[in-house]
């Protein structure tokens, strides 16, 4: 079904008319929630911070984690002390909780426990994002970067940037089920930014442009040296990927000269052992968000390669200048 639907969404795939009623409906149902938000019939909550909403339109992966774990360090580098929400998707977690050491990703889910680890910052998750922004609060960060927030509209926010895969853009343009979208792709036209993931674009000359850059190929538990994916160019390699775009994983591992047996698996993907098994002696690559949850099953053929997301300088100020202007002076940080 799966595999239906991509290539109805994004490679032109006759079949699935059937669909169209079902997002016309769907569509129909996004409208009368936006407009409770906006009529007062539903509360929009503030957090007594500025709240920056990082989002996308579309399901499935466009890299918006990476720019959360990046868009977290330029703003601590600029004094600033972000916390980080998110909806920890594949965590048991029901109440809202801030993300420690004794609370591994089975609990906080794999991009929160992720983000903890790469930023440092305090990272706390819920399905209730405004108590789960308030323990942020609690625990002394200025602001808040949301992560996948952009329809929550119970959390009030101050900016918005929406993420777009440059290679898929926004597929046929439909709504779910009919397409990939969450909303249609007027929307762009209210968010402060958009960046563009492996852009530019020219139907969004104005978006910014992010790659995605891999580090070194890092064993499974951090044991023994790193290795450079030159180092494996010319070998075959088993690629394992849970994510919502295994594919940009794997064309990743294929620039750099690898030969790749993909391994595709469904995004949030709880892994056993026995699904690492392949039957030969390959090495077996998997994205740093799948390592957190295979550290206990590690083995000398395991290994993860890290992703940073990386902004040129003039884009990287432009992003931040445009973001500083929308929440306001430091003073006003403390609104109720």
């Amino acid at each position: 079904m799966h595999r239906w639907l991509i290539g109805i969404w994004y490679e032109g795939a006759g079949g699935g008319a059937w669909l169209r009623p079902l997002a016309a409906l769907f569509g129909a149902a996004v409208r009368l929630r936006r407009a409770a938000y906006r009529r007062g019939w539903l509360r929009v909550l503030r957090v007594g911070r500025p709240v920056i909403v990082v989002g996308n339109l579309s399901v499935g992966g466009t890299g918006k984690t990476p720019l959360v774990i990046e868009l977290a360090r330029l703003l601590a580098e600029r004094g600033v002390k972000p916390g980080i929400v998110s909806r920890g998707y594949g965590g048991r977690a029901r109440a809202p909780l801030l993300v420690d050491d004794a609370c591994g990703p089975e609990v906080a889910g794999d991009e929160a426990w992720l983000m903890r680890r790469r930023t440092g910052c305090a990272v706390a998750v819920g399905r209730d994002r405004v108590a789960a922004a308030r323990l942020l609060v609690d625990a002394g960060a200025s602001v808040i970067v949301s992560d996948d927030g952009l329809q929550h509209h119970a959390l009030a926010r101050d900016a918005e940037i929406v993420v777009i895969d440059a290679t898929r853009g926004l597929g046929n343009g439909r709504l779910l089920p009919a397409g990939p979208l969450r909303e249609l792709p007027a929307r762009l036209e209210e968010v402060d930014a958009v960046v563009l993931n492996g852009g530019p674009r020219p139907e969004w000359p104005r978006a910014i442009p992010m790659r995605l850059v891999p580090g070194e190929a890092v064993a499974l538990g951090g044991e023994g040296p790193a290795r450079r994916l030159a180092t494996l160019a010319g070998q075959r390699v088993h690629a394992v990927a849970g994510i919502g775009n295994p594919a940009r994983f794997f064309a990743m591992l294929r620039d750099h000269g690898l030969v790749v047996e993909e391994h595709p698996f469904p995004d949030h993907h709880v892994f056993a052992a026995r699904e690492l098994e392949f039957g030969d002696a390959y090495p077996v690559l998997m994205t740093e968000k799948d390592a957190v949850k295979c550290v206990s099953f590690r083995n000398p053929r395991l290994w993860y390669v890290p992703v940073r997301g990386e902004l040129a300088a003039e884009d990287a100020q432009r992003l931040l200048g445009c973001l500083l202007s929308r929440i306001g002076p430091e003073g006003s940080w403390t609104r109720a």
